[in-house]
């Protein structure tokens, strides 16, 4: 059987019956619970969609909602390509947001 591999290297990883993209991934869903059980973190999702112009659509790894009224959205990553590059551009130039990337 053939194992399939990710085209950037990252190694999948299921953790809670969520399957996510890469170990890097994962382990800020980690963190972010562990944020959440302290009460530092009030709720976050995960794969949050911006829409933008032309059918495009951006997805952030997570948008996290803290104690303190602020709202963060975070992108995981390990490699930086060109479209990623270009999709996060648009969307803080579309949408009074910034990315925050893990």
């Amino acid at each position: 059987m053939a194992i399939l591999r990710h085209k950037f290297m990252a190694k999948p990883q299921e953790l809670d019956g969520i399957k996510f993209a890469s170990k890097k991934e994962a382990k800020r869903y980690k963190e972010l619970k562990i944020l959440q059980a302290s009460g530092e973190v009030l709720f976050f999702l995960r794969q949050t969609p911006f829409h933008l112009q032309g059918g495009i659509k951006y997805l952030s790894d997570f948008l996290v909602f803290w104690n303190n009224g602020t709202v963060t959205i975070e992108d995981v990553k390990g490699l930086k390509t060109p479209m990623y590059k270009t999709k996060r551009k648009q969307v803080q130039a579309t949408y009074p947001i910034v990315i925050t990337e893990v």
